[in-house]
């Protein structure tokens, strides 16, 4: 039977259809109210003929447009409404002319340049990060929910199957085998916990993708696949493509860690790592604004006890510094009074050829030169791509009372608890 051609849904124009999936049929469309293109996004009906799939498919389009209201980026698919009108369920969303997505991009023989890659990658990090801190985990990143407009900016789309979780996760839940395997984690693959690491490693086969025109687990078998996602390291990307930059193996290879506790902790996180391949690149760095450094602030361990306000005194008042691995970040016998706390990466504290410890993020080194202005007894070396607060006297002596004394009070606790470390640490090898 000859498909339905449709004219009209609810006030929306039907104009042609633009686009079409395993669940849903797109056609551009026309608001007579707000005189501007859309697209309709209307399940395919022959998926509706019985009451379990009407039931279904209804509520992943009312989901995906409940989520879509608590998400305002323009990295990400603005939807306007949604209607059921009969058996057609149909998103109104925000038109993105051209309708190309990543996929285009993901065969060996039509790559976009590296430069532009780790652009498109950034732009979705931040979205992604954005996302979570709203609370929504998307579940299904992949290069054909991923829209490329006609100025190469990207949109994520599709949240019909997204999950709001509370924003620190801690009510996430298992969830199913819902998704795109080819993208999914090692927890997805085995419907564990899925949390916003799980969308970090989703995007790292992306990137994988898009720099070397292969997939990380390509498998002939579903099995195999999922054996390869949960069990299997994917093959270096420079075996594809010998001109890649190491800075972006290292990147990609963080962002595909099987233990989502080993992946970056936030998206941006994974945008500052990113921001660090221009340098190497010949580009402009793409900077983190004041509202991000904000929100890596509230994510460290050290200012949990801080309120809003005091945080943004101490964005203010702090310096950020960007390492390379290898960087020597503080060498023994320097004198200074400044200490650092970790925003992302990790680094080695060494003692002559020594290796004494690898700290991480959230981790701070230095607090004894802060308090004494002495000599420093040990060298700070970048293990990965480092970002970090640089803090001394003089910028803490620019917040407030409040501030300063929240802050002693943390400072001293973590001093102490370093130094306990430290004793016990030379008690076990006396």
């Amino acid at each position: 039977m000859p498909e339905t051609v449709l004219e009209k849904l609810g006030k929306y124009e039907v104009i042609k259809q633009i686009g079409r999936g395993n669940m849903g049929v797109v056609y551009l469309g026309h608001d007579p109210f707000a005189d501007r293109p859309v697209a309709l996004k209307v399940a395919i009906a022959d998926s509706l003929k019985d009451n379990a799939a009407q039931a279904r498919f209804r509520k992943m389009f009312l989901n995906e447009a409940h989520i879509a209201g608590l998400l305002k980026h323009p990295n990400i698919i603005a939807v306007y409404d949604a209607g059921i009108e009969g058996n057609a369920c149909y998103l109104v969303m925000e038109h993105v002319p051209g309708g190309n997505t990543l996929r285009s991009y993901s065969r060996p023989d039509d790559l976009l340049p590296v430069e532009k890659v780790v652009e498109i990658a950034f732009k979705c990090a931040k979205a992604l990060d954005y996302a979570h801190r709203q609370g929504v985990v998307h579940r299904d990143i992949k290069p054909t929910n991923i829209l490329v407009t006609e100025d190469q900016d990207v949109k994520i789309s599709d949240f019909s199957i997204a999950h709001v979780v509370t924003s620190d996760g801690s009510n996430t839940m298992p969830m199913g085998f819902v998704g795109s395997p080819r993208y999914m984690s090692p927890e997805h693959v085995q419907e564990d916990y899925i949390t916003k690491q799980s969308d970090l490693f989703s995007l790292g086969i992306v990137m994988y993708e898009l720099l070397t025109g292969h997939h990380p687990f390509a498998a002939d078998t579903f099995s195999q696949l999922i054996h390869r996602i949960i069990n299997e390291e994917p093959l270096p990307m420079r075996n594809h493509r010998p001109d890649l930059p190491d800075v972006l193996e290292k990147i990609v290879k963080h962002t595909l860690e099987k233990n989502p506790q080993k992946r970056y902790k936030m998206g941006l996180n994974l945008a500052a790592d990113l921001s660090l391949v221009f340098d190497y690149l010949g580009y402009p760095k793409v900077e983190i604004s004041k509202n991000e450094k904000f929100d890596i602030i509230r994510q460290l361990n050290f200012f949990q006890e801080f309120p809003e306000s005091e945080i943004w005194e101490i964005v203010e008042a702090s310096s950020w510094q960007e390492h390379e691995p290898g960087d020597e970040i503080i060498r023994a016998g320097d004198i200074e009074d400044s200490f650092y706390i970790i925003a992302s990466g990790e680094v080695e504290v060494r003692k002559g050829r020594k290796r004494l410890s690898t700290l991480k993020e959230g981790e701070c080194f230095g607090e004894m030169g802060y308090i004494t202005k002495s000599k420093r007894t040990a060298s700070i070396i970048a293990k990965s791509f480092v970002t970090l607060m640089k803090i001394n006297a003089t910028l803490i002596e620019q917040v407030s009372i409040e501030c300063q004394l929240r802050f002693s009070k943390v400072f001293l606790r973590t001093l102490v608890e370093r130094l306990s470390a430290t004793t016990e640490i030379a008690r076990s090898q006396s």
